[in-house]
């Protein structure tokens, strides 16, 4: 078993008896390596996010909150090659989160939906991202945490110009993404395409809930409609 398919495996067994918690001594004797090793596969989760957790003393050891595990989830060929498809997309925002997505829907899958999802994925390539990685990381945040966000931009006649916006979301258009945002300085709804944002730098002020589809109104994306596929996980209006 590679290590990739050890996280996910380590993940599966502690949400199985969740909220017990279940030793290192147990879980290196499961996986058949070092306690060192799966001590150092714990620390791993932790840092990158998965809500795993440790307890000292009699009864203790490490659990995770079932809460904030999805169940196993079986997947088609057919479905499994659309997520690869889905995610190989490099230049997307929440990249980063997506290549770690496929790395553990990868992990978790056998048989002809492996087969499947690997065959495509050796065909599937993508230009280098243009947008810096602060950036998108910038715009993930502010968009994630409802936060107010400082952009240096440069529009499509070459100017430059510092902006205080408040995100509202993201549209894909023509190969390209555009952050969405009411713009203070215009006092108005504005597009910035990620690739010409110079810089961007995350604030702790909270910025007020504006509507998307308002947003657009009266733009060239007025027409705009949310994808398929995420139609579904939209709440209620």
């Amino acid at each position: 078993m590679n290590r990739t398919a050890r996280l996910y495996a380590l993940v599966e067994e502690l949400r199985a008896v969740a909220p017990r918690p279940l030793t290192v001594a147990v879980l290196a004797a499961r996986f058949e390596v070092s306690t060192r090793t799966v001590q150092r596969d714990l620390q791993t989760l932790l840092e990158t996010g998965v809500p795993v957790r440790t307890t000292s003393g009699r009864g203790g050891g490490w659990s995770i909150d079932p809460a904030m595990t999805l169940p196993p989830i079986r997947f088609t060929a057919e479905e499994a090659s659309a997520l690869v498809a889905a995610l190989a997309v490099a230049d997307a925002p929440y990249a980063d989160a997506a290549r770690t997505a496929s790395q553990k829907i990868a992990a978790s899958m056998t048989g002809p939906a492996a087969v499947a999802a690997q065959g495509l994925a050796a065909r599937i390539v993508a230009l280098p991202d243009r947008t810096a990685g602060s950036v998108r990381s910038a715009v993930e945040h502010a968009l994630a945490n409802g936060t107010v966000l400082l952009l240096s931009y440069v529009d499509e006649a070459g100017r430059a110009s510092d902006r205080a916006v408040e995100p509202a979301g993201l549209l894909t258009a023509g190969g390209s993404w555009y952050l969405i945002a009411w713009c203070r300085e215009r006092r108005a709804g504005r597009g910035f395409r990620l690739d010409r944002i110079a810089a961007a730098t995350p604030t702790d002020e909270q910025s007020p809930a504006h509507d998307l589809a308002d947003l657009l109104t009266g733009s060239a994306a007025a027409g705009a409609a949310r994808p398929t596929a995420l139609a579904p996980l939209a709440a209620p209006r």
